[in-house]
């Protein structure tokens, strides 16, 4: 049986249940600013914490969405190993995203994964479903839900 044969079977049998759940990464004012600075999305929300303590009802400065998702990558090196034979793996996009929660300066956050569905895409590649939810840590309500597409690469 070949690697990606071997991966498909035991990712089967995994979907619907958890497959991972990230450390902890604390969001603060100067990975906001940082993030800002680098998309060029200096809106007042983000980077003026006194501001947005009087003005916004989230006592303070909010972290963008966009920073929230992007830490997904770093909450799936948490959770992901390579597969044996797996050569690389590739973000393939979402199907859905919804924020639901602003994440305050000073939060920290954490994935979760859960395997929906898995399937050959060609003969190297294995097309992975996860459910992600991006927690704030004491909050009932998760920063955001995603359904998040990977390829795993395998050698011919």
């Amino acid at each position: 049986m070949s690697s990606l044969a071997d991966a498909l079977e035991t990712s089967k049998a995994l979907i619907g249940t958890e497959v991972g759940v990230s450390n902890w990464i604390t969001v603060d004012q100067k990975m906001i600013d940082d993030f800002a600075k680098t998309t060029h999305d200096e809106q007042w929300i983000h980077v003026d914490p006194e501001r947005a303590a009087k003005e916004t009802p989230f006592g303070g400065a909010i972290a963008h969405g966009f920073l929230t998702l992007s830490l997904a990558s770093r909450f799936a090196y948490d959770c992901f190993a390579m597969m044996p034979g797996q050569v690389m793996g590739i973000n393939y996009g979402m199907n859905k995203l919804r924020f639901l929660m602003p994440v305050k300066a000073g939060s920290r956050l954490r994935g979760r994964f859960t395997l929906q569905d898995v399937k050959a895409r060609d003969a190297t590649s294995m097309l992975r479903t996860n459910a992600l939810t991006i927690e704030i840590e004491g909050e009932e309500t998760p920063a955001l839900i995603a359904e998040w597409l990977g390829l795993a690469i395998f050698k011919d």
